[in-house]
């Protein structure tokens, strides 16, 4: 038995978790932030055979894209004075971890 830990863009998470349901897996999701970008994620976890895993890796490709986002940064110029700088960063995709499980019990 495994534990499959997937950190989305909130973006994406509708489709990721409704296909991840229509396939049979049981999905808790977590609303979390991201540290640089202080901006929503989905932390999905799912409790799975080991022989269910490369399923629901493929599910979490299709579904996550990365794509390119403009975001404010601000920098100190002296005197106080922090303009506006925008940033184009990389989001999206997801980050997955694979845990294993020592007991499970639905009770």
């Amino acid at each position: 038995m495994k534990m499959l830990l997937a950190i989305i863009n909130y973006d994406d998470s509708q489709s990721v978790i409704a296909a991840l349901t229509k396939e049979g897996f049981s999905v808790t999701r977590l609303a979390t932030t991201g540290g640089f970008l202080k901006s929503g994620n989905v932390t999905v976890l799912i409790g799975l055979d080991e022989s269910r895993l490369d399923d629901a890796f493929q599910i979490i490709r299709d579904h996550c894209r990365k794509r390119k986002q403009i975001v404010p940064t601000t920098t100190e110029l002296g005197m106080g004075f922090f303009p506006t700088m925008p940033v184009q960063v990389e989001v999206g995709g997801a980050t997955v971890f694979v845990l294993g499980v020592e007991r499970f019990e639905k009770l």
